[in-house]
């Protein structure tokens, strides 16, 4: 369940970061009752953005075969481990 507080909160730091390393989810921070920010840990940020550059790569994927624009799967499935070390 996502974690919500209010930007006043944000003045206790270590209680904030201790919060943010222990939730693998964001922490949603409000100003004035309306979402402001999201904060995370670095871990989760890099998951996140690794995640979001994974599929930005299949969406490519998916476009280049509309075009009939492909290669090899074995040759493309070694670049994508390399890339995004699975």
């Amino acid at each position: 369940m996502p974690q919500i507080i209010p930007i006043k909160d944000l003045k206790n730091t270590s209680e904030i970061s201790e919060m943010c390393h222990k939730s693998d989810e964001p922490i949603y921070i409000t100003k004035n009752g309306y979402g402001d920010m999201v904060i995370m840990s670095i871990e989760r940020y890099e998951r996140a953005m690794r995640q979001l550059s994974m599929y930005q790569s299949i969406e490519i994927s998916e476009k280049q075969l509309e075009n009939a624009q492909v290669k090899d799967a074995k040759a493309a499935l070694s670049e994508m481990r390399e890339k995004y070390g699975l």
